[in-house]
Parts: structure tokens; C-alpha cells; sequence
């Protein structure tokens, strides 16, 4: 009887121990998609610029390329 309590108690104690590491998983691969998210807003503007500009050195004055 008591090695089935003992049982009991690690099967809880492991549910708990990988439920713990799964929300600190998932809620760091939340943050990573904000922060990449972010990073994409900041750098869009300048990559745009790039293009634009590399477009005028090489002669052709298309603008982005997915503006066509």
C-alpha cells in the first residue's frame, strides 16, 4: 500500500515538473515571436531603403521589389 502512495506522489510530482517546464517553454516561444515581430518592424524600413538605393546605383529606379 504505501509503495502505491509512493507511486502516486512521483507520478504528481513529475506531471508537475513538466507542465512547469512546458508553460516556461511555450511563453518563452511567445516572447521570441514578439521580439521577432519587433525586430521585423524596425528593419523593414531600412531593407527598403537598401533596395531602393541599390536599385538607383545598377540604373533601374523600380523601387522595392515587391512593389511591382
Amino acid at each position: 500500500m504505501l509503495l502505491l502512495v509512493v507511486w502516486i506522489v512521483v507520478v504528481a510530482l513529475a506531471v508537475v515538473v513538466l507542465g512547469a517546464l512546458a508553460y516556461g517553454v511555450l511563453g518563452a516561444r511567445a516572447r521570441l515571436a514578439r521580439e521577432v515581430a519587433a525586430f521585423d518592424r524596425e528593419v523593414r524600413p531600412v531593407l527598403e531603403q537598401f533596395e531602393r538605393a541599390t536599385g538607383r546605383a545598377a540604373g533601374t529606379d523600380d523601387g522595392p521589389v515587391g512593389s511591382r
